[in-house]
């Protein structure tokens, strides 16, 4: 399975939170799946970071970096197919990143890993 990782079930899995559901876990632990962490995902933590709402030991590039080489994790740009499709999108999420995920997720034909219930009112496939 190749899945869009949402930024949270990224740093639930690396951090062991129980929040992550059975299912995610499955997804993550199975060699077979194709997991694709978004450009927009490290946008959004730096952000965070730089707010004060995310913490990390050390830097935030070398951090993610070592946790997606770690966990076998791949990085998906954002083209501008991407950044475009978010103009087609039904105004049901305020999030741009989380747009920026869904248009992704929709322009790729994937899923993505992700306990937030609005992505479900997108012609986007969620799973968790």
């Amino acid at each position: 399975m190749r899945v869009l990782l949402d930024t949270h079930a990224f740093l639930w899995w690396i951090n062991g939170d129980v929040r992550l559901s059975e299912r995610a876990r499955e997804i993550f632990s199975d060699g077979d799946n194709e997991l694709l962490f978004s450009v927009a995902s490290g946008w959004e933590m730096a952000i965070k970071a730089g707010l004060g709402k995310l913490t990390v030991s050390g830097s935030l590039g070398p951090f993610i970096v070592a946790h997606l080489a770690q966990n076998a994790v791949e990085v998906l740009p954002i083209n501008l197919s991407h950044a475009v499709g978010v103009t087609g999108l039904p105004d049901h999420h305020s999030d741009p990143f989380d747009r920026l995920l869904i248009s992704q997720a929709i322009v790729e034909k994937i899923p993505i890993l992700s306990v937030d219930p609005q992505l479900s009112r997108y012609p986007v496939e969620t799973v968790w």
